[in-house]
């Protein structure tokens, strides 16, 4: 099989931007095949879709590799859970599966959270900050959501002030 050429990669540049999951060819190919299955999320009477509104990716600030920062918060208590990274196709993978979906530097691949350990993010609401250069994604976390084994990765408490 031809190795695709990655369309984020520059010529001599040494990061390329996390790839896309799919073409519109391997959709098409797939559902010709009948292996191909869009999620059934339904959310408000209306199908979730496998795309990002043009004008919410039009608003995000992405960093020099494509990457914009997700805050993670537990919907319910507010509590911050993790901060992880997301580029457009982790965005859209979220929107159409409601699983917390990043992108991860150190390993250059998707994850979903909770694939391998069962700490699961059901997400419940996804926000763009004012500069376009956050998400806030509200989820339900199942389990733990730091790798270390806490609730939180925010463990570390650097600095309280005198009113605390």
């Amino acid at each position: 099989m031809a190795r695709r050429r990655d369309p984020h990669r520059t010529p001599g540049s040494a990061t390329a931007h996390p790839p896309s999951l799919y073409s519109y060819k391997d959709v098409a190919e797939e559902a010709e095949a009948g292996t191909w299955h869009p999620a059934r999320r339904v959310r408000n009477n209306r199908p979730v879709s496998r795309t990002v509104a043009p004008e919410v990716l039009a608003r995000l600030s992405r960093d020099p590799a494509g990457l914009v920062a997700a805050v993670v918060q537990q919907y319910d208590t507010g509590e911050v859970l993790m901060l992880a990274w997301m580029d457009e196709e982790a965005l859209r993978r979220t929107l159409a599966t409601g699983r917390a979906t990043y992108w991860s530097r150190s390993r250059r691949t998707y994850w979903i959270k909770g694939e391998t350990s069962g700490h699961v993010q059901h997400v419940r609401s996804v926000a763009l900050d004012c500069d376009g250069d956050a998400l806030l994604v509200k989820v339900d976390q199942v389990g733990v959501a730091c790798h270390t084994g806490t609730r939180t990765c925010f463990t570390d408490v650097i600095y309280e002030g005198a009113d605390q």
